[in-house]
């Protein structure tokens, strides 16, 4: 029978090996797996870590193989590119740093070498190349030999486990379909078993072509957060009699559909899908994850009562979607086709698309295969482009008739773009209220999509903004404060619960994540669009907003634990509950008692006077933080960027006329504004002409390859209306703009009066 063994331990380790190594190289770093060596440098901003070739070596005994017939090495996550040397010899390369792939191993000495070179390098053909998110070098997954009989399920059908079910709800029962991968043996059968709550419901067995059928009479549902009932499907391959190999997957019986008016689905009942997205690295260790991080990732999302992960934008770990499984949580699975289009990597999304429906196909919280994200940022009519999303749409239809597919559209994209459409179901990623627009524009936006396409359903696959711990009682679009987050957050809860046809909805996104080109908020090479912050340590206050409205277990939250002091006499709390009344409290004394309505937020006016404890109850919870009265503004909230090119107070801001920190939709609703934006236009095309030269990058993207149409134009502008000036330097950044020249567009604009309100 096969065995699997873990080889984590003792690897020899060198970004600075000129070549594959003929013996064990003694003057290496020694170090276990998992490991990136982009731990540091992919999270400290710049855009500079080091994208290149690492060497991995480790020395194996004859007996670390065992003593089976044939021995399979299984690595779980290389990325982006590997090649695999055993004993001098190259026996493979894989290219995708997401999936699992498997090496077989022969010629076995007494002590053996193998090198495993992990590539992160650019290149014009393996995806992802253009995304915000740091890509990780190294093997920061397990590797594992497997050594089996030389009769064997297949170990060669794309890191698949070697066995495929397919349940079909019946009425109260279920039909099972169970397939195993296996290469054609004489006098072989398997012997097939159904396996609930440990004990063998069902069992057949079969020749070795043939697929076994079951019927579960009064079938145990996978129902979602409610009940995630899992089933074992378990095969035995027999030959001539004798038992050689086995294997087994955990499977779930239900039935879903996605309607373009109701929403999700789930055995029968409407299921609204209302959850985040999730990138999976952490400080330190990247991507580089123990099942211990993976564990504490689901808990945080479950207790905050989300019921679905937009798994992004990659393929996670096996242990991340097993975990799904057992909670009950309804996964959107992607693959890492991402911002740019390259005409050299079509068969690299093909075979990354093989890999995770081949891998995940047995997971019942998967219920859409993610083609692309934001794959139309240089435009959506390239051909090649909507051939490539074609053939990856047909694909998955063919590896799984079970599932629907999707993509996630970036905001300029037309709704009336041939690629929307190309999919079963479309969502759109739209941060209206943080990059540009305002957060009221969102929920009309999926009104006027609704209504003009009712028959596609639409769902919300990325918003969200960012705060650090900056503070303010007077927040707005663009402060990085958590009080903003905390505002957005509510209005976008608003607009979402009132539009049950939006099929999911994800947060963007659960955890801060690390973008090493980022420079934005005053931490660079991070993103900060968590509800939850990169450690996993402090729970954003935006986070129980969620909590508040998705849990149905008693909450209470009080916000601005970390915003005490406040220089108004008074001052507005915002306490988050699901409980039907809330009380809050101010050094002892009743501030007063709110019934919830619509929403489970609370609002109090407090006065604020010295030091003032602050305790909300509700339903035998509560909740307590601190006040204090001052004269200035603590210094310490108000964020402060590193490397910016201007500062505040270096703005001049004459009553009554428009300056920098004036957004473009302002401006231009005034005749001498429109006036205004010709000549900051000229000098911008100027300045950005006479520049630094090479790519034109705006939030660590490079821009220089967008070719706009008119529809984008004016989804641009839209978003981009909300924007203040300064705001649009900032994000182009890369030095492109002095701080002289930023203050000539100032004075320009000190020219201009403003509109009357």
């Amino acid at each position: 029978m096969r065995t699997v063994t873990k080889i984590n331990q003792g690897w020899a380790f060198s970004l600075d090996a000129q070549g594959v190594p003929s013996e064990h190289p003694v003057e290496w770093k020694v170090l276990d797996l998992p490991y990136t060596w982009n731990g540091e440098d992919g999270q400290d901003g710049g855009n500079d870590y080091f994208r290149g070739k690492g060497y991995f070596a480790k020395t194996l005994s004859k007996a670390d193989f065992g003593s089976n017939d044939e021995y399979y090495l299984q690595f779980d996550g290389v990325n982006s590119s590997a090649e695999i040397y055993f004993n001098g010899k190259k026996i493979a390369e894989h290219h995708g740093g997401y999936s699992t792939f498997r090496v077989k191993v022969e010629d076995i000495k007494d002590n053996n070498l193998l090198v495993v070179v992990a590539d992160n390098k650019a290149n014009d053909r393996v995806y992802p190349q253009t995304a915000d998110f740091t890509f990780y070098g190294g093997i920061y997954r397990d590797v594992k030999i497997i050594s089996v009989n030389k009769n064997h399920f297949d170990l060669d059908y794309y890191g698949a486990p070697g066995i495929k079910v397919t349940p079909e709800i019946k009425g109260k029962d279920a039909e099972i379909e169970v397939e195993v991968y296996l290469k054609k043996k004489d006098n072989c059968k398997v012997r097939y078993e159904i396996i609930a709550d440990g004990e063998i419901i069902a069992t057949k067995t079969e020749d070795g072509d043939d697929d076994a059928e079951f019927e579960i009479k009064n079938v145990h549902l996978w129902d979602g957060l409610k009940d995630p009932y899992l089933y074992t499907a378990k095969a035995t391959l027999i030959v001539d009699g004798e038992e050689v190999d086995e294997i087994s997957t955990r499977f779930g019986c239900r039935e879903f559909k996605i309607d373009p008016e109701k929403g999700f689905i789930l055995n029968g009942r409407e299921y609204s899908l209302r959850g985040v997205s999730r990138h999976q690295d952490r400080p330190q260790i990247g991507n580089a994850l123990l099942y211990e991080h993976h564990k504490e990732d689901i808990d945080l999302i479950v207790e905050m009562g989300a019921n679905t992960i937009r798994l992004a934008h990659y393929q996670h770990s096996q242990d991340f979607y097993d975990l799904c499984d057992e909670a009950g949580l309804i996964i959107w699975a992607e693959i890492p086709y991402i911002s740019r289009h390259m005409a050299n990597g079509y068969d690299n999304t093909v075979s990354q698309m093989k890999e995770l429906i081949a891998q995940n196909y047995n997971h019942p919280s998967i219920v859409v295969w993610g083609l692309s994200n934001e794959i139309t940022i240089a435009g959506a009519s390239d051909p090649h482009l909507l051939k490539n999303h074609r053939d990856l749409n047909d694909l998955c239809h063919k590896m799984d008739k079970t599932r629907p597919t999707t993509i996630a559209a970036v905001s300029m994209c037309t709704i009336d773009s041939e690629y929307i459409h190309i999919s079963d179901v479309v969502s759109y990623n739209h941060y209206f209220g943080w990059y540009g627009g305002s957060t009221e524009m969102n929920g009309p936006w999926f009104d006027e999509f609704h209504k003009k396409y009712p028959k596609t359903p639409i769902g919300l696959s990325e918003y969200g903004c960012e705060a650090l711990d900056w503070h303010t009682s007077e927040p707005v679009q663009g402060d990085y404060t958590e009080e903003y987050q905390a505002y957005y957050h509510e209005e976008l809860i608003k607009q979402i619960a009132e539009r049950k046809y939006l099929w999911a909805t994800h947060v963007w996104n659960m955890f801060d994540f690390a973008a090493d080109a980022r420079a934005e908020g005053g931490e660079n090479g991070m993103n900060h669009k968590g509800l939850v912050t990169f450690d996993r340590k402090y729970k954003k206050d935006s986070y129980f907003a969620y909590q508040a409205w998705l849990s149905e277990k008693p909450m209470i939250h009080l916000c601005g634990k970390r915003y005490i002091d406040r220089v108004e006499d008074t001052t507005k709390v915002t306490v988050y509950s699901n409980c039907d009344e809330v009380e809050l409290f101010a050094n002892g004394v009743s501030v007063g008692k709110q019934k919830k309505g619509r929403y489970p937020f609370f609002y109090f006016n407090v006065k604020n006077e010295g030091e003032t404890a602050l305790v909300a109850k509700a339903g035998g919870l509560e909740d307590s933080g601190v006040i204090r009265k001052v004269d200035k503004p603590n210094e310490d909230y108000i964020m402060k960027e590193e490397g910016s090119v201007i500062n505040w107070f270096e703005i001049n801001t004459p009553d009554g006329y428009y300056s920098i920190n004036d957004t473009i939709g302002d401006i231009m609703s005034t005749a001498g504004g429109k006036i205004a934006a010709v000549k900051i236009l000229l000098k911008a095309k100027k300045a950005l002409s006479s520049g630094k030269g090479g790519k034109t990058e705006v939030a660590g993207f490079d821009t220089s390859g967008i070719k706009f149409n008119a529809s984008m134009l004016k989804g641009l502008y839209a978003m981009a209306s909300g924007f203040t000036v300064k705001r649009v330097f900032s994000m182009i950044g890369g030095g492109k703009f002095t701080k002289e020249q930023i203050l000539e567009i100032n004075a320009i604009l000190n020219k201009v009066k403003k509109k009357n309100k």
